[in-house]
């Protein structure tokens, strides 16, 4: 009797007449996407940060103005507060721009790409990469959960 667990795993199969290379650039075009996540995140972190930063200069005036330096909470007030971070552009204009052209773009190309040559089967490399590591009876090395 075959354990069903210890079975390759046909959503992650390697089509038929994929070529070793044309895995590997499937497999890196999705680790490029991978990185474009994390960079995309770290977008919305920066969006996030200096929202909060422009919510403490409101503290920050109130308080320079209570303690008597109402030129310098005048100054940014008017300088800094609510300020564009690039010209014309507060972050949110910045992840939205990103989130619909650079993006959109690059989700949108790796995914008809996988879709095209891959059957749209994702990790493709990874799970041939996995099927490769696995003994025999190993425990915790099962193909699918």
């Amino acid at each position: 009797m075959t354990d069903d667990r210890r079975a390759p795993d046909s959503a992650h199969a390697r089509p038929e007449g994929a070529s070793d290379e044309l895995v590997a650039a499937v497999g890196r075009f999705s680790e490029a996407l991978e990185t474009v996540e994390r960079a995309r995140g770290a977008l919305y972190e920066f969006h996030q940060l200096i929202g909060g930063a422009h919510g403490m200069l409101r503290d920050v005036v109130d308080e320079l103005r209570s303690a008597g330096h109402g030129e310098w909470a005048e100054r940014i007030r008017t300088e800094l507060l609510g300020r564009n971070v690039l010209p014309g552009r507060w972050t949110f204009q910045i992840v939205e721009e990103f989130d619909d052209g650079y993006y959109r773009l690059f989700r949108d190309l790796e995914r008809g790409v996988r879709d095209d040559t891959m059957a749209g089967r994702r990790h493709v490399y990874e799970a041939e990469w996995k099927q490769s590591l696995r003994g025999p009876r190993m425990a915790g090395y099962d193909a699918a959960p």
